[in-house]
């Protein structure tokens, strides 16, 4: 088994909870991070990065987040939006990718010309291309 260097936090931001189940088993199961979080909407998520940044530099980020486009409360783009403020004010690395089942060229297009977006994946994804964003997060 090929070891590659591995994630400290993950994040997943997502509703679909047979999605996230599926998510977990492989991260778990690959060994392709050490931590993870899950959020059921972007304003936990939001609230849970706000609420860190008190404790930053101590308190370290997700290096990887997965986020999902269309949820109840908050959805991903007024996250998008929130999150970009927050990051540009404030000094932590994460690589976003926004995972959706939306295969709208405009949405795609959008989300991948958002300056803190990393790749834009749609649903289903395979196992084999969680490996490599999660390689590539942990690489950077």
């Amino acid at each position: 088994m090929k070891t590659h260097p591995q994630i400290k936090l993950s994040c997943i931001i997502d509703d679909d909870i047979i999605y996230v189940n599926l998510v977990k088993k492989i991260i778990r199961n690959k060994n392709l991070s050490e931590k993870l979080v899950i959020f059921r909407n972007g304003e936990e998520a939001l609230m849970y990065f706000k609420s860190n940044l008190n404790n930053f530099p101590t308190t370290s980020f997700p290096e990887i987040v997965l986020l999902d486009l269309n949820m109840p409360v908050m959805d991903g783009w007024e996250f998008l939006k929130k999150f970009r403020k927050l990051k540009n004010n404030n000094d932590f690395s994460t690589s976003l990718f926004v995972v959706s089942s939306s295969i709208d060229p405009y949405e795609i297009n959008k989300a991948k010309s958002d300056s803190i977006v990393t790749d834009y994946l749609i649903k289903p994804v395979k196992m084999d291309a969680f490996e490599k964003l999660f390689r590539i997060a942990a690489s950077s």
